[in-house]
């Protein structure tokens, strides 16, 4: 099957994605554990289930980092030359105290972004993947939020973390 989020994979094909055997995703569907719908007699489970189930869960520092890039990413749709400029600015001072090692990699990484646009800046800024979630935890983006902002984030993020961890 070939389709966007909404897409219906067999048990077979979720296996095969999970590495795991057949029998573990109906185990999974059967316990709830996993969400599925009955197309005749058979089980399909949504693409996006799956692909969520891949992905690791983001640890508190990581979604904590995640909700001010969102932030940032606002502020770069907003002014984008002086974000980037003051983001540049910070990158090169960084990488000057980082000549080497995995943050000087991440340092060059974001360069690259920059030079490649803001919309791209912008997917990683947001973006839950694992490579957008490793350079947000070396970022050149300190001194774009005003104080003002970044602790309203931090209380907004601070609020909806226990409601979190309450449900």
């Amino acid at each position: 099957m070939h389709g966007g989020d909404n897409e219906l994979l067999t048990t077979g094909e979720a296996a095969l994605l999970l590495r795991v055997s057949r029998q573990h995703v109906v185990d999974l569907c059967e316990r709830g554990r996993l969400a599925y719908v009955k197309v005749g007699t058979h089980r399909r489970v949504r693409r996006t289930d799956i692909e969520e189930m891949l992905r690791p869960a983001m640890t508190r520092d990581q979604l904590k980092a995640l909700w001010l890039h969102r932030a940032v990413a606002g502020r770069l749709v907003a002014a984008p030359e002086a974000v980037l400029a003051r983001a540049t600015a910070n990158l090169e001072r960084l990488r000057v105290v980082h000549p080497a090692g995995m943050t000087a990699v991440w340092l060059d990484r974001w360069r690259d972004l920059f030079r490649q646009g803001v919309e791209e800046v912008l997917e990683n800024l947001t973006s839950l993947d694992a490579e957008a979630t490793e350079l947000r935890q070396n970022s050149p983006f300190a001194g774009v939020l005003p104080d003002e902002d970044r602790h309203a984030v931090l209380a907004a993020f601070s609020a909806w973390w226990r409601t979190e961890r309450a449900a």
